[in-house]
C-alpha cells in the first residue's frame, strides 16, 4: 500500500510549507458538528468564515491551524452546488486532505522531487481554485501530491512535464476570493491513483465510502509529520 512506502521514506521528505507544524503555535482545528461555534456561523459568507478561523486560533493561542483528514465535515454545507447538488442523495462530507490554515503568501514547497502533472483554476465558490497536482516516484512506484487554494499569479508560472526540486518554492496559499473564496489556507492531498483525472480531484467524499477514499489517498501527515495531527 501507498501508506507503507511513504512510511517507509518518512525521513526523505521535506516541508511543504516554510513553517514548523510542531510548533506550540499551531493547532487543530474542529470543523466537525460536534464543534458548537459551527451550528450557527454564517459559513457561505467568506468573511464571516475568516472570523470563526480567528477565533478557533486565538482560543487555541496558535497562529496556524491544521486537520480534517477524514473528518466528517458541516462546512461543506457554504457549497451545495458543489458538494450535494441532489438534496435527494447523501452529502459529500468525508475529508480527504489535510488543511493547513495560515497567511495567504505564504510559500509552498514541494517535499520530494516531482513533476508537475497537471494544474487548473477550479473556479467557484468553495471549490479549490488554483491547483497543482505533482507526480513523484519512489521505489519504482508512482503517486501523486495536489495542493489547493493557491494564487493565480504563481501557478500560471507552471507547466505540465516541468521538473519540480525538492525544497522548491513552486506555488504560494492563495487568498480569497481567487482561492476558491475561502479563508487562507492550503489543502493538501496524496492520492495513489487519478483516475484519469486532470488538474482536479475529489478532496471531499461519502462517509459510506470512507474505506474505499482512504485506501485511494492515505493520510497527508505521512509526509507532513506534525504532531497535532498524530492519530491516537
Amino acid at each position: 500500500m501507498l501508506s507503507d512506502l511513504l512510511r517507509r521514506h518518512q525521513a526523505d521528505f521535506g516541508p511543504v510549507l516554510p513553517v514548523d507544524l510542531n510548533s506550540p503555535e499551531v493547532a487543530r482545528l474542529d470543523f466537525t458538528a460536534t464543534n458548537p461555534l459551527l451550528t450557527a456561523a454564517n459559513l457561505h459568507d467568506t468573511a464571516t468564515f475568516d472570523q470563526l478561523v480567528a477565533r478557533l486560533l486565538a482560543d487555541k493561542n496558535a497562529l496556524i491551524g491544521v486537520g480534517g483528514y477524514l473528518e466528517d465535515r458541516v462546512i461543506y454545507r457554504r457549497s451545495p452546488s458543489l458538494f450535494d447538488a441532489d438534496p435527494t442523495a447523501p452529502a459529500r462530507s468525508l475529508h480527504l486532505g489535510v488543511d493547513v490554515w495560515l497567511r495567504a503568501g505564504t510559500p509552498v514547497l514541494a517535499p520530494l522531487a516531482a513533476t508537475v502533472h497537471s494544474l487548473a483554476d477550479n473556479e467557484g465558490h468553495g471549490n479549490y481554485g488554483p491547483t497543482v497536482i505533482l507526480e513523484h516516484e519512489l521505489e519504482g512506484v508512482v503517486f501523486y501530491t495536489l495542493y489547493g487554494h493557491l494564487t493565480r499569479r504563481e501557478t500560471a508560472l507552471l507547466h505540465p512535464g516541468l521538473t519540480i526540486e525538492k525544497g522548491q518554492t513552486f506555488a504560494e496559499v492563495g487568498p480569497a476570493p481567487e482561492n476558491g473564496d475561502w479563508p487562507p489556507h492550503l489543502h493538501f492531498q496524496v492520492m495513489a491513483d487519478l483516475q484519469g483525472r486532470v488538474g482536479d480531484f475529489p478532496g471531499v467524499a461519502l462517509v459510506s465510502e470512507r474505506a474505499t477514499w482512504a485506501a485511494l489517498c492515505p493520510d497527508p501527515n505521512l509526509i507532513l509529520q506534525s504532531r497535532h495531527l498524530a492519530t491516537e
